[in-house]
């Protein structure tokens, strides 16, 4: 393990934990209000939601897992030249907002404004983008990832930029007023 694999690692250690505790601050803090963040969205699809957050994260830890442990950073290739320590800076755009948008909702649940809103669905659109920039990355990782695991990588990043871009990015604005 490279050093920029070592510190891709603490910086997803310390998001991981300021996300988590992100929704734990926000469901807290707002008490009995959790059902609100969901809008509008109509039950039938809640389950598949919910599934899709379950696979999302579960997708999340085979990408991850195959960067800091399986990839060669060493020989690691990116459009333009770029070094791997590019991915770090993909993954703020995947955590930083993660740990915002409940705080931001609940802020535009209590004031609505267009600001807000449009704030709101900024800072989902970023995790979206990150996430299918994730993908790019993976894809372009075929040539130096040792071949066993980088299919399931390539798949779980897949399904975490379904749930980000497509449901939280695109589907869940629709239905949320």
């Amino acid at each position: 393990m490279t050093l920029s694999q070592k510190t891709l690692l603490i910086v997803n250690i310390i998001g991981g934990i300021l996300v988590l505790g992100s929704y734990v601050f926000g469901l807290v803090s707002n008490p009995g209000r959790g059902m609100e963040l969901w809008g509008n969205l109509p039950e039938a699809i809640r389950p598949v939601y919910t599934a899709s957050m379950f696979a999302a994260a579960a997708g999340y830890f085979f990408f991850l897992y195959h960067l800091v442990f399986r990839a060669n950073a060493n020989t690691f290739k990116l459009p333009f030249g770029l070094p791997f320590y590019t991915v770090h800076i993909v993954f703020m755009m995947i955590l930083v907002p993660s740990a915002i948008w409940m705080s931001l909702t609940f802020a535009y649940i209590d004031a609505p404004s267009v600001w807000m809103w449009a704030l709101v669905r900024v800072t989902l659109f970023t995790v979206g983008v990150g996430s299918a920039l994730l993908v790019a990355i993976l894809m372009s990782l075929k040539a130096t990832s040792p071949g066993q695991f980088w299919w399931p990588s390539v798949a779980g990043a897949t399904v975490f930029t379904f749930h980000t871009l497509v449901l939280d990015a695109t589907v869940w604005p629709i239905y949320f007023h």
